[in-house]
């Protein structure tokens, strides 16, 4: 049963990697120090993690050690009461900053790559090299509609479905 198990583990192990090396272009500069702090969602695709929820933000602060907090919250809308997850971030090759890393469920990491950031660190467009990630972000819980434009822009001409981002809504006081 174990070496069924392993076998499972690699077989999956592989897939996933094998997914993840589709090649996507990230920003070439990344200052973790003005990326620090509370960025909202402004649209992003539907996954079980984030599902029914509104009023999404994700706060990221410098630990002592160094390590990068990631602390996401929003409104479950079915639930009627708000959903915290704490995480962790990392860059693992500093020459390649906008390729992070991020955990929520111990060793595994997801990418987050950081594909597109505006020069005063306002809004940013995240995404993953197998297209199946895809956030908006802003400092603001509104997003200009000509920057909206072009982050969308973007994504599509980076092969993501923009077709299945849902706009986020923002209007939930805490």
């Amino acid at each position: 049963m174990l070496k069924k198990s392993v076998f499972l583990l690699f077989i999956t192990l592989s897939v996933f990697s094998c997914k993840t090396n589709k090649s996507l272009s990230t920003v070439s500069t990344l200052d973790l120090e003005k990326y620090i702090g509370t960025w909202h969602e402004i649209a992003r695709f539907d996954h079980s993690f984030e599902r029914n929820l509104s009023c999404v933000s994700a706060t990221y602060s410098i630990k002592p050690d160094g390590n990068i907090k990631v602390e996401n919250k929003g409104f479950n809308t079915k639930k009627n009461k708000w959903k915290t997850a704490i995480g962790k971030a990392k860059v693992p090759n500093t020459d390649v900053p906008g390729e992070i890393k991020v955990s929520f469920f111990g060793p595994f990491y997801g990418d987050y790559f950081v594909m597109k950031l505006d020069a005063n660190y306002k809004h940013v467009l995240v995404g993953s090299p197998t297209r199946d990630y895809l956030w908006i972000l802003s400092r603001d819980k509104i997003m200009p509609d000509d920057v909206y434009g072009q982050y969308l822009e973007i994504a599509k001409s980076n092969g993501f479905d923009i077709s299945k981002l849902q706009l986020i809504d923002q209007s939930c006081s805490d």
